[in-house]
């Protein structure tokens, strides 16, 4: 309930105030977000259309080699050159966005002669899609090193976003709103009482 009073005047007009001044600072911290969030998801995106690309590319090698060695041999090959990826998650914050880094131990692409097997009697094309589904495997493990910073970011940009258009569009339209109904109020007040100051000394006169 509004108490038309200048005590309210001024304590509306102080809310309003500090509901502006936590707008300033939502919106300078989403332009900050908004900067980190471009500056990670540019590699990001470059990076998926290089796997895209990479991928098919192994899947049309590795098609021509299943073709020369026959699925069989394609099969043990890969389970004889088959080895574990060592990764390392650790929790991290940017601007307050807490999200997983993930730390991969490589190198992954190997030369044919680290493939535990003999591959002068492999065909070129196998060679050539090993060599891919390896950049592949490299790539995408370089993705999700940032994909959960990128997501993360994304996601507090929306909150951030949300909480402004609130404070603007309710909050402070409804504190200035009120301010406008008081103002309105005492105005119209004021004017009655230098009216009635008026018509008070006109009748004294005429006394």
């Amino acid at each position: 309930m509004i108490h038309p009073t200048r005590t309210d005047l001024a304590l509306f007009r102080q809310k309003a105030v500090s509901v502006a001044n936590s707008v300033g600072i939502l919106k300078a911290r989403r332009q900050a977000l908004i900067r980190s969030f471009l500056d990670s998801v540019r590699p990001f995106v470059r990076s998926r259309d290089r796997i895209r690309l990479e991928y098919g590319r192994a899947l049309g090698e590795l098609h021509l080699s299943q073709g020369h060695e026959g699925m069989a041999l394609v099969e043990s090959l890969a389970a004889v050159a088959a080895r574990k990826v060592g990764v390392d998650v650790k929790e991290r914050n940017t601007l307050g966005v807490r999200y997983r880094e993930l730390t991969v131990y490589g190198p992954f692409v190997r030369s044919p002669a680290e493939r535990d097997y003999a591959y002068t009697l492999t065909s070129p094309h196998l060679e050539e899609s090993i060599h891919l589904f390896e950049s592949v495997l490299e790539a995408m493990l370089e993705i999700a090193a940032f994909e959960s910073k990128v997501k993360m970011l994304g996601e507090d940009i929306l909150r951030v976003t949300r909480t402004t258009r609130i404070l603007e569009e309710r909050v402070l339209s409804g504190l200035r709103e009120d301010i406008r109904t008081i103002t309105e109020y005492l105005g119209e007040r004021e004017r009655e009482a230098y009216f009635r100051l008026r018509r008070f000394k006109a009748t004294r006169r005429g006394l």
